[in-house]
């Protein structure tokens, strides 16, 4: 065998930056000039028609569609989420984090003791991570997912945020103790 690496070279040819702005120092597009007649009359370029070699040979079920205009939030929650029967996907890796949450905070049962308990301490760790899948998956997420991420995320806040006042208000009037259900479900 021969001693030689092979040397690979590397090339960008993304068109936009990680923010969505179009990368500088991309070649431009070539333009086709119009052609001149005989009495200075310019034409349209030519188009040359497809040929049988050159036609897609992808179904039609399967050819990528144009993309569309961005949906409402509306009809987004009618689609089923991308990958939600895998379960190595994005959003069920989302889901195992916030179910641990959700348990934390009294909202769900333990996953294995079986038994509610609140710890804001652990629930704060849990809403961390999350906020930190989130702002490190901004503006790559598919719009489900990212609908669902923020929905998820929004809803565990709320129910920490309640669990956290209503653990000040017992601690201020010198009660101890647990939470009880109505301050898990809340309520007045």
């Amino acid at each position: 065998m021969s001693d030689e690496q092979p040397t690979f070279k590397v090339t960008d040819r993304r068109l936009f930056n990680a923010d969505g702005s179009l990368r500088d120092g991309l070649p431009a597009e070539e333009t086709k000039t119009p052609t001149t007649g005989a009495i200075g009359e310019t034409s349209p370029p030519a188009e040359a028609a497809p040929t049988p070699s050159a036609t897609s040979t992808v179904p039609a079920e399967t050819a990528p569609a144009p993309p569309a205009a961005e949906p409402a939030l509306d009809e987004l929650s009618e689609e089923p989420l991308p990958g939600e029967e895998d379960p190595a996907s994005f959003i069920n890796f989302i889901m195992s984090i916030a179910s641990n949450a959700a348990a934390s905070l009294g909202m769900m049962e333990h996953p294995v003791s079986g038994q509610r308990a609140v710890d804001l301490n652990l629930a704060h760790h849990w809403l961390d991570v999350l906020g930190m899948l989130q702002e490190k998956t901004k503006n790559n997420l598919l719009p489900q997912e990212q609908q669902a991420l923020d929905g998820i995320l929004s809803d565990l806040r709320m129910q920490f945020v309640a669990l956290t006042r209503a653990a000040q208000q017992k601690q201020a009037a010198g009660g101890g103790g647990g939470f009880t259900a109505q301050d898990i479900l809340g309520g007045k």
